[in-house]
């Protein structure tokens, strides 16, 4: 019976390295937290897309154009925001195309976040 031992423990190993710890789609939390205290927080899942964020197929169609690398999303063409000083610190983490996703930024307020991510962060 030891004989086998090895091999199950090997086979196990091989299972543990070759199968994702993530499924192949995308999910992610997003944050935006303000001066004030309140936060405002959605989900967002990818392939296929869903999740508690008001736009779903927009931010995922914006994450794919980035490789969902949220430093490459396009800002928004078009949009004007008030220039009211109102920060805002948004948050991404989780997990695309099972790499993990970790990202922070602050913006003016609200609507910049919006513009500058495409959306991404527009709840």
């Amino acid at each position: 019976m030891a004989f086998f031992e090895p091999i199950t423990a090997c086979a196990l190993t091989l299972a543990c390295l070759t199968s994702p710890a993530h499924p192949a789609g995308s999910t992610l939390e997003l944050h935006m937290a303000y001066t004030n205290g309140t936060t405002s927080t959605v989900s967002l899942t990818c392939q296929p897309s869903g999740g508690s964020h008001p736009h779903p197929e927009h931010a995922c169609a914006e994450l794919a154009a980035a490789g969902g690398d949220f430093g490459r999303l396009k800002p928004r063409t078009g949009t004007a925001c008030t220039y009211l000083y109102q920060p805002v610190d948004v948050t991404a983490y989780g997990h695309w195309h099972s790499r993990p996703v970790v990202f922070t930024a602050e913006y003016g307020n609200p609507c910049m976040a919006a513009v500058a991510t495409n959306g991404v962060f527009g709840f």
